[in-house]
């Protein structure tokens, strides 16, 4: 017999509580006494603690008792308490136990005697059942339901157990379940004859076939369960049951109707079948209140989408109504689907609902409103990239937002509409036009970056650019951005940033002390975000933005025919004035940071250019290559985008059995056999939760094996180390190779990290030469490199012969266990993400981790690769090998743990003089654990790649 699952739970009072105090306790004449003392019993046997001398004690002051609550608690304590002695036999004890049970099963009172027949129906001691049989079948007549129901489960576990004490219990229950009335006792019954006598059950549901509409919901599940049994066993009896399941689809449980859906996706394939499926679970999206719930539904619709996404096509409205729920990962699960299953016929409607959507998002009473308006600006954005016709009629509706306050969201809106323009032409004249009405309202500067760029690459008219350039002048408003009385008042109260001598603080460390060298903010703090405030505020990178873009407009100009050189050479003279103007802005010393050196570059350019407007050379470099380079781009976008869908597409299309094929038997297969039936998935999932899904074999179990201990020490130890997601389990395999046997073997672990063990060690007994598997499960809560070690203590009769790693304590000796280290690579999966959304992680993201390139690889490329493949990240940059050799290279990694942590990585690399790598490998995370670890794991396997390469 096994002994109870212990588990901790911590309680300072309890565990203080000594046995005699425990045992006065239980003598206390007062009963919430001694209900307080049967408390501290129970959970301290739970939490392990051996205390089988106050059985006695218990027998004798609680059994008489006729509390109520004491009862329960006795009856809870007899469950726990352990039964047999040293050698094996029933404690003699256990008679008086007996007689106790067969009087409360016998009391008047139906509480007594419904808990008396609750511990007979978790009782695994025959000698103990036995003499009880007579009473339990008396209880299945009782008047009390609560009697009847506890009843057939002290029977069902009476002949579970041991048949030979009731060979008649499935005929008796048969019988019972005929006449009663109660739903529960009638479902226990149903549930015993399912699990005894599986024959009578299916006579008893065929019986009731028509009734079963009119039954509890806890029975129709049971039912459910049954059909689905009885169909994998038998698929010729699937004709039998499919209307009863129909009938059931109705039901107003919505535990049923999600049972109903998934029998009758496994009982049929049938359009009309799947169509009603689909339906309820759309139903349970719509209506359920439990997020979970509708989590599971839509993993649900997202595997029938797999086999039949023609019927969930035709419902996609339906699915779509998902949307209404609050949960930011529910609508983009929905999202994800619908954008799965949309076609031609259903573009229009959907696109009409994420209109509805994106604008329901001005209200700001959705949940994390900013992400959602994101999720719908990309899926407006798939659909667009599917279904071009649709462009000209969301391009409106989403260029409104730009001038929304939110950076993600303005800037998410504004890429996609940049995409748009370029990919359809038709397009150009409309983007120009809303973008120079919205243009004074943008409060984002990036949105300002991108706003110009337009401007500059797509207004061709000579009306269209003479308007732009209006409209950013307009925004700049006049010069001088500072005037002289601000400049000078900024060099008489300029101070020189100078590094002092390090002072010593009042708790003795050091501090390091510099003055202030940024000048003021000339910006209001109530005036609104513009293209003027913003640079005020010491944003020059949008300077060099601002002059690149007149600059082009001008180039545009001046190629353009019919245009007067005297209106060029106005327009160029006011820009130059605005360049120099930025320019002294930016090196006034005024503004809250100071003008870089690539942004003067980039003016001085600029000025440079407008020299001669009319270099046609130039021109073209300017006007052109540009956006023939953003051109390529999309295109290179596009083809990846084309390259995913066409690999789905060929997952899709892939024969999934050839006529030649061995034919795979259910009863003969093994573990390792991927199930793919629809019909095998409750046995699927089984397997799933024992962990038998996920059992190897034996040759790639010796792969993880570690040794723990040397061949030399009296207790050799290997463990084999297996990651399930959250635990990792640890067999330990323990030999004794001395010719002593050894007494209170203990294995005792300890972890560093986010580990924790979840049992107390225990004592074991070894013979001479004899093994032993103890088992150790540990939870995992973080994502990072942890340690376990430990040690062996154990009594031998002789303590010689000890190995090296070996030591002696007084009475006990010790094998010391080498560490065991938990991979980090054991937890982290790709995955991928915007380029938007990387930013906004990086910059959120405060635990960073530098590590140097060290490396003897000199193709850039590979060395990236390289990295990819021993993080296991996904590389979000472009890298395309048949440009060529290049000297540098810089790319994003990303990545996410099972626990939903993000781990990002940037890569900066650079071919140096002498030929090898340099650059910096930066890891940033939400917790410093990954980050450090994924630090290390890099940091080791740059030295294996670089000791691979060498001779």
């Amino acid at each position: 017999m096994e002994k109870q699952c212990t588990y901790l739970i911590f309680d300072e009072s309890v565990a203080r509580s000594e046995p005699a105090e425990l045992s006065s306790g239980l003598e206390a004449a007062d009963p919430k006494t001694k209900i307080a003392t049967m408390k501290k019993i129970i959970i301290l046997m739970l939490n392990g603690e051996q205390l089988g001398s106050l059985l006695m004690k218990v027998i004798q002051f609680v059994v008489p008792n006729e509390d109520k609550t004491l009862k329960k608690l006795l009856y809870l304590y007899l469950e726990a308490v352990e039964k047999r002695g040293p050698d094996g036999h029933l404690l003699p004890e256990m008679i008086l136990i007996c007689n106790m049970i067969r009087n409360d099963l016998n009391h008047p009172n139906e509480f007594v005697r419904g808990s008396a027949l609750r511990f007979m129906s978790k009782m695994r001691e025959k000698d103990i059942l036995e003499p009880l049989v007579s009473s339990l079948r008396t209880n299945l007549e009782h008047r009390h339901s609560y009697v009847r129901r506890n009843a057939v489960l002290g029977i069902y576990n009476t002949y579970r157990c041991f048949e030979d004490l009731m060979p008649d219990a499935p005929e008796v229950i048969g019988e019972f379940i005929d006449g009663e009335s109660d739903v529960s006792a009638k479902r226990n019954a149903f549930v015993m004859l399912c699990n005894c006598d599986q024959e009578r059950a299916v006579q008893y549901q065929l019986s009731v076939i028509d009734q079963i509409a009119s039954m509890g919901d806890i029975i129709q599940l049971n039912m459910l369960e049954l059909i689905r049994k009885v169909c994998r066993q038998d698929p010729y009896q699937k004709s039998k049951y499919v209307r009863a399941v129909f009938g059931l689809q109705s039901t107003a449980s919505n535990s049923v109707a999600f049972e109903c859906a998934s029998t009758l996706v496994s009982l049929s394939t049938a359009q009309t079948a799947v169509r009603t499926a689909v339906q309820a679970y759309c139903q349970l999206l719509s209506t359920h209140s439990d997020n979970n719930v509708k989590l599971i539904v839509l993993d649900k619709l997202s595997d029938l989408q797999k086999k039949h996404p023609e019927v969930l096509k035709g419902l996609i409205m339906d699915i779509i109504r998902g949307l209404s729920s609050p949960n930011i990962d529910i609508k983009k699960k929905v999202l994800d689907l619908v954008m799965e299953l949309v076609n031609p016929s259903t573009i229009d409607e959907v696109i009409a609902v994420l209109k509805k959507e994106i604008v329901k998002t001005q209200t700001g009473d959705v949940e994390k409103t900013t992400e959602y308006r994101a999720m719908l600006v990309q899926a407006i954005h798939s659909c667009v990239i599917k279904f071009p016709d649709i462009a000209a009629t969301v391009v409106h509706v989403l260029i409104d937002f730009i001038d929304d306050s939110n950076a993600n969201s303005a800037s998410e809106v504004m890429l996609f509409v940049r995409e748009v323009v370029e990919t359809y032409p038709r397009l150009r004249e409309l983007v120009v036009g809303k973008l120079t009405d919205f243009f004074p309202s943008i409060k984002v500067g990036k949105v300002f970056r991108v706003a110009m760029w337009i401007f500059s690459e797509y207004c061709l008219t000579e009306q269209e650019i003479e308007g732009a350039i209006a409209t950013i002048m307009a925004s700049l408003g006049s010069l001088p951005f500072v005037d002289d009385e601000t400049l000078e008042e900024a060099e008489n109260t300029k101070v020189q940033q100078t590094a002092k001598a390090p002072a010593v603080l009042a708790d003795g460390t050091y501090a390091s002390q510099s003055s202030a060298g940024g000048g003021t903010s000339l910006v209001s703090k109530d005036e609104a975000p513009s293209l003027r405030s913003l640079l005020l505020g010491g944003d020059f990178f949008l300077a060099a933005m601002i002059a690149s873009s007149l600059t082009k407009l001008l180039l545009r100009l001046a190629s353009s025919k019919g245009v007067s050189k005297e209106a060029i050479n106005k327009h160029v003279g006011e820009c130059m004035l605005v360049f120099c103007g930025i320019t002294r802005l930016g090196l006034s010393g005024v503004t809250p940071s100071r003008m870089d050196d690539d942004c003067k570059e980039r003016l001085w350019l600029c000025l440079m250019m407008l020299q001669d407007p009319y270099d046609e050379r130039m021109c073209e470099i300017w006007t052109q290559k540009c956006r023939q380079s953003y051109g390529t781009l999309l295109v290179q976008k596009q083809k990846s985008v084309a390259q995913q869908a066409e690999d789905k597409d060929e997952g899709k299309a892939k024969i999934k059995a050839h006529a030649d094929d061995l034919l795979s038997f259910r009863q003969l297969r093994g573990k390792g056999v991927v199930v793919t039936e629809i019909e095998d998935e409750d046995a699927l999932d089984m397997s799933r939760a024992t962990g038998a899904a996920e059992e190897e074999d034996f040759g790639s179990r010796l792969k993880r094996v570690m040794q723990l201990t040397g061949l030399s020490d009296p207790v050799y130890a290997e463990a084999v180390v297996t990651v399930h997601d959250y635990d990792i389990v640890l067999d330990v395999l323990l030999i004794n190779q001395t010719n002593e046997p050894l007494s209170n073997v203990c294995l005792e672990l300890a972890t560093v990290g986010d580990l924790k063990l979840c049992e107390r060690p225990q004592n074991y007994t070894m013979a001479p030469h004899a093994t032993l598997t103890v088992r150790a499960n540990i939870k995992v809560s973080s994502t990072e490199t942890g340690i376990i070690y430990g040690n062996i203590v154990y009594d031998s009769a002789a303590q010689g012969g000890r190995g090296a790693d070996s030591a002696t304590t007084e009475g006990s000796s010790m094998v010391i266990l080498n560490d065991i280290h938990i991979d980090i690579m054991d937890y982290i999966t790709p995955a991928t993400c915007t380029l938007l959304q990387f930013r906004c992680m990086w910059a959120e993201f405060e635990w960073e981790n530098k590590v140097a390139v060290n490396t003897s690889m000199t193709d850039p490329v590979a060395y990236l690769r390289h990295i990819v493949a021993c993080t296991n990240m996904e590389c979000l940059t472009h890298i395309d090998d048949e440009d060529g050799e290049c000297g540098f290279l810089a790319a994003n990694l990303y990545a996410k743990s099972i626990f939903g942590e993000d781990a990002l990585v940037n890569i900066s690399v650079e071919k140096q003089r002498d030929g090898t790598l340099g650059g910096n490998l930066r890891i940033r995370s939400k917790t410093q654990g990954i980050a450090l670890s994924l630090g290390d794991k890099i940091t080791l396997k740059q030295k294996s790649a670089e000791s691979a390469k060498k001779p």
